[in-house]
C-alpha cells in the first residue's frame, strides 16, 4: 500500500468519524441540549476527589447550597459548572461509577473462580435496568410535581448515579475483609448501613435545592422560583421517598448482586 492510498483512507475514515459524530449531536439534540449536558462533564480532577469524599463523608459538609453567577446583563444568573462548585452536579462521576461498578463486580467473580464470560453482560444488564427504572421513576415524579424545567430533571438523573460510589466501597470492603465471603455478614451490613445512610443524607440535602428552590432575585435556567405550599409538601414527600426508600431498595439490589460462590481449589 504506497503512502497516497494510506492518505486516502485517513481522510476517508476521518470524514466517516466527524459524519458519525454530527450525527449522534443532530438526533441527541432532539431530547437533550448539547450545551447544556455539556456543563455535567465540566469536571477537574480535585472536584472528582472532593465530590467522593463529599459523597461518602457529608455529615459536616456546609453550605450545600449552588452558586452562581451573575450574566453580563446584570439579571439573569446561572449556576457554575462542577468544577467551580463543589454543590453541583456532575454526570462524569456516575458514569465513571456505574462502568467501575460493572468491573468490581465482574473482577470479584473473577477471584471467586466464578467468572463466567456472560457474567460481564449479566452485571451490566442488570445495572442498567436498575438505572433505567430510577430515571423513569424520576421522570414520573417530575411530571406529578410539576417539574418541567430540563435542568432540573438532568440534575435528578445526575445526582441518580452517585449510589454506585457507596455500592463500590460496600463491595470492595466486603470482599477483602470477609476474604471473598461476600457482601453478607456484619462487616457488609455495617458498611452496607453507612454508605446507604451517607448517599441518603447527601441526596436529602442536595436535591433540597432541586425540588425546593427558594426565592432568588435572580434566575439561574429558570430552576429558582417560589413553589406552592400544596406543592412544596408534595415535594418534600417525594424527597424522603426517594432519598431513603427508593435507593435503600436500589443499592440492596446492587450490593447484593450475585457473583458466582467461591469456588476452592485443591
Amino acid at each position: 500500500m504506497n503512502d497516497s492510498t494510506a492518505q486516502m483512507g485517513f481522510q476517508v475514515g476521518k470524514s466517516a468519524v466527524m459524519a458519525g459524530q454530527e450525527y449522534v449531536e443532530q438526533n441527541l439534540n432532539r431530547y437533550v441540549s448539547m450545551s447544556v449536558l455539556k456543563h455535567y462533564f465540566n469536571v477537574s480532577n480535585s472536584y472528582v476527589v472532593n465530590k467522593m469524599y463529599l459523597v461518602l463523608f457529608p455529615w459536616r459538609h456546609r453550605p450545600w447550597s449552588r452558586q452562581q453567577r451573575i450574566s453580563s446583563n446584570g439579571q439573569d444568573g446561572y449556576f457554575l459548572p462542577p468544577r467551580e462548585d463543589i454543590n453541583s452536579p456532575d454526570m462524569y462521576i456516575p458514569v465513571m461509577a456505574f462502568v467501575t461498578y460493572i468491573l468490581v463486580s465482574t473482577l470479584i467473580a473473577g477471584l471467586r473462580g466464578a467468572f463466567r464470560p456472560e457474567l460481564l453482560g449479566v452485571t451490566a444488564t442488570a445495572a442498567f435496568v436498575v438505572v433505567f427504572v430510577e430515571i423513569l421513576a424520576l421522570k414520573l415524579g417530575c411530571y406529578l410535581l410539576s417539574i418541567s424545567n430540563e435542568s432540573q430533571l438532568l440534575d435528578l438523573i445526575a445526582y441518580s448515579g452517585y449510589k454506585f460510589i457507596g455500592v463500590i466501597v460496600t463491595l470492595v470492603v466486603s470482599e477483602v475483609v470477609n476474604r471473598g465471603g461476600g457482601a453478607g455478614g456484619w462487616v457488609g451490613w455495617t458498611v452496607f448501613a453507612y454508605t446507604f445512610l451517607a448517599n441518603a443524607f447527601f441526596l436529602l440535602r442536595s436535591l433540597k435545592y432541586v425540588l425546593l428552590p427558594e426565592n432568588s432575585p435572580h434566575s439561574a435556567g429558570g430552576a429558582m422560583h417560589t413553589v406552592a405550599r400544596s406543592q412544596r409538601t408534595r415535594r418534600t414527600q417525594f424527597l424522603f421517598i426517594y432519598s431513603y426508600i427508593v435507593q435503600l431498595i436500589f443499592m440492596w439490589a446492587l450490593s447484593r448482586q450475585e457473583t458466582g460462590p467461591k469456588v476452592i481449589r485443591a
